[in-house]
């Protein structure tokens, strides 16, 4: 058998059984089935959460405002004066009250009044009054649909078209930039411990006078040739492990879960793109990472040398925000 591929073999071997290289490839889907079982886990057990009723008082000094007291899960009780709702707050009647005074139509003011200490007022509760507030406006004037139209005026929908005016097959949106995110990270991540361990190897080899002996028998060429497609290979692997892996758990995610997950989508060419750029890129760090360990005398030099590249690697993470 070729000299070559008798390395090549012992190294794909001899990386596939590193514990730490096992953990790697595993650990990610373990963590991640592990999630999704904890949902299911958690869902199953956990009662639907029923939203309490809140009740809310209002003092009308302006007239006309009886009609839509039932705003959701917030209920509206009138009151007729601000001392009676004053009187209904301290006694924990109503959690809070409002004010409509006489010059609201012209002004738009409106006095809220409550016992706890806040920034700023809820985002329910002031939806609820402004609800409120426009409906009877409205009342009598339009018809009913347009006093909802006007509560929620706007659901955007966009759709992206292509250069030709079609529609085009992949929308973008959040979900589309999660999968290319995780995975650059990853593939990162794959090409440092990949080229880590050629360095390793090298380093550990000249420290005990092992490569002596390899070259006695092997040439340079063939040594580093074996070396670097057999790390690469497991490298590899490891990739194919975590996209497969990947996909069948966002099937699995998007069935159970749902959500927001099921929006999210693997392109038809995003495997055979991820292969691609694992192995371009493991070959030009692979090949200056060989090219360390044979100058450095030893693996602790190597590895302090090897960070250079290192930060080389990952330095396209640093600018995602900008995308």
């Amino acid at each position: 058998m070729n000299k070559t591929l008798l390395i090549f073999r012992h190294e794909f071997l001899y990386t596939i059984r590193r514990t730490g290289f096992i953990i790697t490839t595993l650990a990610l889907p373990l963590l991640a089935l592990l999630g999704i079982g904890v949902f299911q886990l958690i869902s199953g057990i956990e009662k639907p959460l029923v939203a309490e009723e809140v009740t809310i008082g209002y003092v009308d000094e302006a007239g006309g405002f009886q009609q839509y007291t039932n705003q959701g899960n917030i209920r509206l009780i009138r009151f007729d004066a601000p001392d009676d709702a004053t009187e209904a707050l301290v006694e924990g009647d109503i959690k809070e009250y409002f004010v409509i005074p006489p010059d609201y139509i012209s002004t738009g003011v409106v006095s809220r009044y409550t016992l706890q200490r806040e920034l700023a007022a809820p985002a329910d509760t002031t939806t609820a009054i402004r609800n409120f507030l426009l409906s009877n406006l409205l009342a009598g004037e339009v018809p009913a649909a347009t006093v909802d139209r006007v509560e929620a005026p706007l659901n955007l929908v966009t759709t992206r078209l292509t250069e030709t005016g079609a529609v085009a097959p992949e929308q973008g949106g959040f979900g589309d930039f999660i999968i290319p995110g995780v995975f650059s990270l990853l593939l990162a991540l794959s090409i440092v411990f990949s080229s880590s361990y050629l360095l390793q190897g090298l380093g550990e080899e000249k420290e005990n006078r092992l490569i002596e002996i390899l070259l006695s028998s092997v040439s340079a060429r063939q040594l580093l040739t074996g070396k670097v497609f057999g790390i690469g290979a497991a490298g590899l692997a490891q990739v194919v492990v975590w996209l497969v892996s990947a996909l069948l758990l966002l099937n699995l995610a998007s069935s159970t879960i749902g959500g927001f997950i099921s929006t999210i989508q693997m392109p038809a060419n995003f495997i055979v793109l991820a292969i691609v750029y694992f192995i371009l890129g493991y070959l030009l760090f692979a090949v200056l990472l060989a090219g360390v360990g044979a100058i450095s005398p030893t693996a602790r030099e190597g590895q302090q040398l090897a960070s250079v590249f290192m930060l080389v690697a990952v330095s396209p993470l640093w600018f995602v925000s900008l995308l």
